[in-house]
């Protein structure tokens, strides 16, 4: 899907705005639970202390958000920052049913593009299944590195796309062919669901998601694959230099 990136931004607020109540279910179903293996994955990767203060941007309905925070526990502050305010009301509801150790959450309705934040506020910014949604990746990066302090991380959880060539083959029947079906019976309109194939077919490979972060002014970028390719993690770094 090629779109202004007004136009972009509006249509993914419809999408996310009508299947809220159903995006945690949703997620599990159609990942076959591999989502929360993937999650655990990246937050292994994230150098996050007790005490310490993280950004979740397009937070959702909090999973990663909390994960931060039980994290950084008594005296840790973390942010979900999501445009959605259906997908943040579920994030309220969640927080009142999960122990996150003292730690304090704030939930923020805003902008990935402009993260209403200063300059190095945060040790580590966080986001999840999103930037394939942003009008523009770069500049959702490269917010990210502005408000992490310097020697932060950045870290993305993403869908991708398989890189061996029979697996990529089916991967992509179930995400073109059946996914969709089974998200309109779901939700009851096939167009939040026939999102996710349009959606990822625009959306860059691992390698050239790196070569993002690396326009984005961030450091030290690694990735790795998840479950053959399905989903990839990505961690730079804000360096010392650019405080």
């Amino acid at each position: 899907m090629t779109a202004h990136p007004e136009s972009k931004s509006a249509f993914v607020h419809s999408v996310f705005s009508q299947i809220a109540r159903r995006y945690d279910l949703m997620n599990s179903v159609l990942s076959f639970q591999q989502h929360k293996l993937w999650r655990r994955f990246a937050m292994r990767q994230i150098e996050l202390a007790p005490g310490g203060c993280a950004i979740d941007v397009a937070a959702g309905t909090g999973d990663w958000t909390l994960a931060l925070a039980r994290r950084v526990g008594s005296g840790g502050y973390v942010v979900g920052l999501d445009f959605c305010r259906e997908m943040l009301d579920v994030a309220r509801e969640k927080l009142r049913r999960h122990d996150v150790r003292g730690a304090r959450v704030e939930w923020v309705e805003g902008d990935a593009m402009q993260l209403p934040f200063p300059d190095a506020t945060f040790d580590v910014a966080t986001i999840g299944f999103a930037l394939r949604n942003v009008p523009d990746i770069v500049t959702v990066l490269r917010e990210m590195r502005r408000v992490v302090k310097p020697g932060g991380q950045v870290v993305s959880l993403e869908l991708s796309k398989p890189e061996w060539p029979l697996f990529r083959r089916l991967y992509y029947f179930y995400v073109y062919c059946v996914l969709p079906k089974i998200g309109a019976i779901a939700v009851g309109d096939q167009t939040p669901y026939a999102w996710l194939p349009a959606s990822l077919t625009e959306f860059p490979d691992r390698v050239g998601l790196e070569r993002l972060f690396q326009e984005a002014g961030l450091r030290d970028v690694r990735s790795y694959p998840l479950t053959g390719g399905i989903a990839a993690v990505h961690v730079g770094r804000k360096v010392e230099e650019e405080a």
